[in-house]
């Protein structure tokens, strides 16, 4: 829950100020909408990604930065929400559950009236209102016990244990924050002393509601943070300035010990939806920066150190442990983007460029537990930190970047269907920048490496259709054995093989003859002697 406190409106006035160059700049439009302007403009020059500035904020107009998860509201409007809806689903259930016992009730008067059935008639009735009366004791106390969906899921995670070496890492860990806690709470002395007995005890209370459901998790983990800033600006009069590290340390303190019960957890699909968000980007391989308008030169020494800083900042988000510190890593991965802009284009970064920017970065990095992190962040992050500042401001962007790359299609990339799909199934890919378009000062290195990727993929063009052919000439053999054999059948059974009985044998050719004897004696052979 965000307190609309003094020190709250200075970041948003700060923050104002930072953004009021761009203020009628865009950032982020949905794919359906970029798909929509980019097909009134085929033909016309390149635009960007786009979206208006009041596109990020929360849409009950309160001021502060609206998230996907929250259905566009903050946090603060979020749990209002939340909790009229869940008052007005109680309110149904009570109605529900009296109108069924008055049903109840007039059927047993009813029954009296029958004296032949009455003994079995009861038994039914008592038997039918005691289920009657524990479905509705279940229906309403569903929504302030534990859910009893969660039992197997339970036992699930606790055969599930982690590995020794894991166990050992956390627990040092562990030690390390609480002691850094300890030594934090000494210099507020007296409620110093009550913060720590106060997170003792909502600890120990989230240890007896493992079976919650996540949501129910998060809503405890964020009263407790309201909680905790009211009294120590109410009762202990904290500056506000002390407060807001106060709010860091406590999240560290708490998070840390309850990382591994609600990171990911199995009662959800976040695993699912990290695995099909991990499938669809590299999926996504070869988009390039000039598909996204992308105002980058990785060519530029600098330029491409600040994208592998991003890339690596991103990629490492999912190390941390305490929602603040992923939140830092964002927040490093979006300043590494400004500076790369900034480099290239020798101006300061507008607005604009920042959010295609990030999405090529998430494109090329392809962050572990994506949507995993984005949901921990928002379920268990101190709110103030995502409605408010420049650390809410890039997480919504990156949850905008998230949402942009699930619906990616043709048209936001002003590219066919027909290339589209080729490019998703890998029939081909996009041209790579011709030889003699380089510039002079092109490392040399990277000319070599472009003319080898082209060979190559003219190198694969060239064996898909060697084996394309090596199949269709192996078919036309078949075929064509397959036509002999044919022919050969057909004659045979046209012309079938008869055998007919052995002729007399015949006389010799002289045996006519009766003047043999009259014939010369054979000549015989002379020796010659010379």
């Amino acid at each position: 829950m965000a307190l609309r406190g003094a020190e709250e409106g200075a970041q948003e006035e700060n923050l104002r100020r930072t953004l009021e160059p761009h203020k009628d700049a865009t950032l982020f439009l949905a794919p359906a909408r970029v798909g929509h302007r980019k097909k009134m403009n085929l033909k016309s020059e390149r635009r960007g990604i786009h979206v208006d500035q009041s596109e990020l904020l929360c849409k009950k107009g309160c001021g502060y930065y609206g998230n996907p998860a929250w259905q566009g509201f903050c946090s603060k409007c979020w749990r209002e929400e939340y909790h009229k809806a869940r008052q007005k689903q109680i309110q149904e259930d009570w109605e529900l559950a009296e109108r069924l016992q008055r049903e109840e009730e007039e059927a047993y008067a009813s029954s009296q009236s029958t004296q032949g059935a009455q003994s079995l008639t009861f038994s039914k009735f008592e038997e039918k209102k005691t289920n009657e009366k524990t479905r509705k004791v279940t229906t309403v106390k569903k929504f302030f016990t534990a859910s009893s969906r969660a039992g197997a899921k339970k036992e699930i995670q606790e055969s599930k244990s982690p590995s020794p070496s894991i166990n050992r890492q956390a627990s040092i860990e562990t030690d390390r924050v609480s002691k850094e806690f300890i030594e934090f709470l000494k210099t507020y002395h007296k409620p110093g002393q009550d913060i720590y007995k106060q997170c003792k005890l909502f600890l120990d209370t989230m240890n007896h509601k493992r079976d919650l459901s996540i949501e129910e998790q998060s809503e405890c983990a964020q009263d407790f943070y309201q909680n905790v800033a009211e009294k120590l600006q109410t009762r202990w009069k904290v500056p506000p300035e002390k407060v807001e590290k106060a709010m860091d340390q406590i999240e560290k303190y708490i998070m840390t010990r309850q990382y591994k019960y609600v990171f990911c957890p199995e009662t959800t699909d976040d695993e699912k939806k990290d695995l099909a968000v991990q499938k669809r980007i590299r999926a996504l391989h070869w988009v390039t920066p000039q598909m996204l308008c992308v105002p980058v030169n990785e060519e530029i020494p600098e330029v491409s150190d600040m994208v592998v800083k991003a890339i690596t900042d991103i990629i490492e988000m999912d190390s941390k442990r305490v929602p603040r510190d992923k939140l830092a890593c964002i927040t490093k991965c979006s300043k590494h983007i400004f500076n790369a802009i900034k480099i290239t284009k020798n101006e300061p970064a507008s607005a604009d460029d920042f959010l295609p920017t990030l999405i090529y970065i998430v494109l090329k990095g392809n962050p572990p537990r994506l949507q995993s992190n984005i949901q921990y962040i928002t379920r268990f992050c101190n709110p103030s930190r995502l409605m408010t500042g420049e650390d809410g401001y890039y997480f919504t962007n990156l949850c905008c970047a998230v949402a942009f790359i699930e619906k990616l299609d043709a048209q936001s990339l002003n590219l066919s269907q027909e290339d589209f799909d080729r490019f998703m199934t890998g029939q081909t890919s996009p041209k790579k920048q011709e030889s003699d378009s380089w510039s002079p000062d092109v490392c040399l290195g990277v000319k070599q490496m472009y003319k080898n990727l082209d060979l190559l993929s003219q190198l694969n063009e060239r064996q898909e259709r060697i084996v394309s052919e090596a199949k269709k000439l192996e078919k036309d053999l078949i075929d064509w054995t397959d036509g002999v054999a044919k022919e050969v059948q057909d004659i045979v059974e046209k012309y079938p093989l008869e055998i007919k009985p052995k002729n007399q044998a015949l006389a010799a050719i002289d045996s006519e003859n009766v003047e043999n004897d009259k014939l010369p004696p054979p000549l015989q052979p002379q020796v010659y002697a010379g």
